[in-house]
């Protein structure tokens, strides 16, 4: 069965040809619970995110900072497995017909099995995957497989990425590149800075697929920022701390699709 990389250029094309940026939501899987987290990307989706981000938990991650730490050390506790992980897959595409990648840390991959890992994204409507950590010298094993199930590979660049290395990385990914607005973790931020502006504006010059821009995004005014110049907005750790603060799982979902309603205004008005 072949995954759904064509559906999220599409819907990539579709928010373009609007004249607007997409937005991108993640969330990480058996977070509060497996059926909670399921009903959080649902949310996310229905609220107004064009596309979801679902996080397989780490233990060790490098990119993630505090609030998406506490969510994965609340899933992994619950005992979420790489099952529950296709589950939020399938079932949150099921139900809103809309693109869901997965993010997730190199490890987990390579012990579970690419081939198998690729094949049962696929089958679950999985449109890629998000590999921050997977260097794009090491990474032909994997865009073998995923490029085989209908996957795309996204790679992240960074504000320290030089021309060269940026041309290398957008060379090898596909659907899109996830341009991180500045060197350090995911979390809210006071601002999202130049430094993704620029970063952004030297990708581009290396590929003509989108660059989505994520690492600090936490608001509708910095939502209609980014959209100014990035083809796509990436929200994390804003959602993640909405789950965290609310004061029960139904009201965690509702302060979700909330926020996705947020955002999606903003991704429309741009500054």
């Amino acid at each position: 069965m072949s995954g759904n990389v064509r559906l999220l250029d599409d819907t990539l094309a579709a928010a373009k040809a609007e004249g607007r940026s997409a937005l991108i939501a993640y969330l990480p899987a058996g977070f509060p619970t497996v059926d909670g987290g399921i009903e959080a990307v649902k949310a996310a989706l229905d609220g107004g995110a064009d596309v979801v981000e679902v996080g397989l938990p780490h233990s060790d991650p490098v990119l993630d900072g505090p609030v998406i730490q506490t969510a994965d050390d609340i899933a992994l506790r619950g005992g979420v497995k790489i099952a529950d992980v296709m589950r939020t897959v399938r079932e949150a595409h099921a139900a809103t017909g809309k693109p869901i990648l997965v993010m997730t840390y190199w490890n987990p991959i390579d012990r579970y099995g690419v081939e198998r890992f690729t094949a049962e994204l696929a089958e679950a409507g999985g449109a890629g995957c998000i590999l921050p950590d997977l260097p794009v010298q090491e990474s032909a094993l994997w865009r073998e497989h995923a490029h085989k199930h209908g996957l795309a590979t996204v790679f992240v660049v960074a504000p320290s990425s030089k021309d060269e290395r940026l041309a290398e990385i957008t060379a090898a990914g596909s659907g899109f590149v996830y341009a991180a607005s500045l060197m350090g973790v995911t979390g809210t931020r006071e601002s999202v800075g130049a430094q993704a502006e620029d970063l952004v504006r030297r990708t581009r010059a290396t590929t003509d697929i989108p660059v989505c821009v994520g690492l600090g995004v936490s608001n509708a005014a910095q939502a209609a920022e980014v959209a100014g110049f990035a083809d796509g907005v990436i929200v994390g750790s804003a959602f993640v701390k909405r789950m965290l603060d609310a004061p029960d799982d139904a009201a965690g979902v509702e302060a979700v699709r909330a926020l996705a309603g947020e955002l999606a205004e903003g991704v429309r008005r741009r500054v």
